[in-house]
């Protein structure tokens, strides 16, 4: 028994120190890209949001504060269109509709709005903004804790990626997904080594071409 009691011991700190050793890589290699201030902040085509959580219509304080530097970056010319990508997988609970609603809302023309129906996790949002979107370079537009992660992913799918923190105020939670956030940074890690399909991807739609924000859709 005891024999194997050290050898959980050994493995979960080899577990730990691989997970450390991997976020301490991903963070230091691209807190570069991140920008707190729209003062020198690079100009990019496309700015990519991603879904944080929705009460009923509204959105989550977590996106709410995403969707308002969206917009803001916009309506400042730092970007020239939206991508929204989250969760729309049930009838009760669509992220999509409260995003485009608000930044329809908001003063955004719905032109410059492109939709992903399908950005269930962070890495599906940017492998579907690569390969469906065919984006090149994005300002992708978050929360801190999470931008190192999105830019990573980024990175590795060939999306020049610059990142735009949506800090502001306090979260409800923020030290659980801070702590969270070390599983996820892990496991995106083997996602990009062994090339993870989103289990959706669809027809592509060309960024550079019509919208997809769909005047039919309930506002």
């Amino acid at each position: 028994m005891k024999k194997y009691f050290k050898i959980a011991l050994y493995l979960a700190i080899i577990g730990l120190i691989a997970v450390v050793s991997v976020n301490y890589y991903v963070k230091s290699s691209t807190k570069k890209y991140i920008h707190y201030s729209i003062k020198k902040f690079p100009k990019n085509d496309v700015g990519i949001i991603f879904g944080a959580g929705i009460n009923g219509n509204q959105p989550s304080k977590y996106l709410k504060d995403r969707l308002d530097a969206g917009i803001m970056l916009w309506k400042a010319k730092r970007i020239n269109k939206i991508l929204l990508s989250g969760d729309n997988g049930r009838e009760e609970y669509d992220e999509l509709t409260v995003m485009k609603n608000y930044c329809f809302n908001h003063g955004v023309d719905t032109t410059k709005i492109f939709i992903d129906y399908a950005g269930f996790d962070t890495y599906s949002t940017m492998y579907r903004a690569k390969h469906i979107f065919k984006i090149k370079k994005a300002t992708l537009i978050s929360q801190e804790y999470h931008l190192n992660r999105a830019i990573y992913i980024g990175q590795k799918l060939g999306i020049k990626s610059a990142g735009y923190s949506a800090n502001k105020g306090e979260y409800l939670g923020y030290n659980y997904v801070c702590f969270r956030e070390y599983g996820s940074v892990f496991k995106s890690f083997f996602d990009v080594l062994r090339n993870r399909e989103p289990r959706f991807l669809g027809r592509e739609i060309n960024i550079n071409g019509e919208s997809n924000y769909s005047k039919e859709d309930k506002r």
